[in-house]
């Protein structure tokens, strides 16, 4: 008996469940916060840094390394601020290091 597979891309799985939805509306918001305040991260800390989960008015920095971590954290305040200006309720900005693990 032949199977038929429907495949759905993310778009059209996320749009028909309201938890994908948010979860991609989540995702969407983290991107265009760190897009709005990339230009106050030092271009050589860039790469370093992902855009995280946000929890409520607490939104989180995903970064590879702890020595950018240790650095971006003092541009936290003014990351906050502008965000802030721009419209987004931010309380605070968590910093987490994501830990490479060896192949």
């Amino acid at each position: 008996m032949p199977r038929h597979q429907h495949v759905l891309t993310l778009l059209q799985a996320s749009q028909s469940s309201p938890t994908l939805a948010r979860l991609s509306e989540l995702a969407s918001d983290s991107k265009a916060r760190l897009k709005a305040v990339e230009f106050l991260i030092p271009t050589g800390l860039r790469a370093y840094v992902a855009p995280g989960p946000i929890d409520g008015p607490v939104w989180c920095l995903l970064l590879s390394s702890t020595s950018a971590a240790a650095k971006l954290r003092q541009l936290l305040p003014a990351m906050e601020a502008h965000l802030r200006v721009k419209g987004w309720d931010v309380n605070s900005i968590r910093i987490k290091v994501q830990a490479h693990r060896p192949l």
